[in-house]
């Protein structure tokens, strides 16, 4: 029953953390992309970590501004989730608005004014932590929560509320080739 896992999909197995749509906006030009990689890393202050490719246009941006966002997508969103996250906001030598390419509403944060997707069950705007070395090193990037919000009919009391009554606002998780899983039943631990 145990098989081996080719190493290049061996993060495939831990990482089905939700998707998120990573926005940036800096001097007038907006971009998003998804990102299936990103993970807490400090309670307080609360910090997020993101795998953000060096050589996107979103890094080029969130670099530039010092902020970005994230706004985690829903099903009904899986397929303007993997358009953007497929393809880039540079393309032939010049600035494409994926917003408006693919007809993605938007709300302005409280904090930072970044761009948040509308129709997501949950919304952060984070200022940029510099961390050069491992910037250099990794596609990594690091930023601290200043803005949170989520849509209280499914995290609500600093919790998730997953159950058949909001299946259509549960996170996307990103299984690779255009597929999302989504939370079907939560398990409650007995003791």
């Amino acid at each position: 029953m145990r098989q081996a896992v080719a190493l290049e999909h061996a993060s495939r197995l831990v990482n089905h953390g939700p998707t998120v749509l990573v926005s940036t906006l800096h001097q007038g030009r907006r971009n998003v992309m998804a990102a299936a990689w990103s993970m807490p890393v400090e309670f307080v202050p609360p910090r997020i970590a993101v795998v953000v490719d060096k050589r996107t246009f979103t890094r080029e941006l969130l670099v530039a501004s010092g902020g970005f966002a994230l706004s985690l997508p829903v099903p009904a969103l899986a397929a303007m989730t993997h358009a953007v996250g497929s393809e880039s906001g540079w393309q032939d030598g010049r600035y494409v608005d994926k917003f408006a390419r693919h007809g993605i509403a938007s709300f302005d944060g409280p904090v930072l004014g970044l761009p948040l997707v509308e129709g997501c069950c949950a919304w952060l705007e984070l200022r940029r932590i510099a961390e050069p070395r491992a910037e250099q090193a990794y596609d990594t990037v690091f930023g601290e929560v200043v803005s949170a919000q989520a849509d209280d009919r499914v995290f609500a009391n600093g919790r998730w509320s997953i159950g058949e009554h909001n299946a259509d606002l549960h996170t996307l998780h990103h299984f690779g080739g255009g597929h999302f899983g989504v939370p079907s039943r939560v398990v409650k631990a007995m003791g």
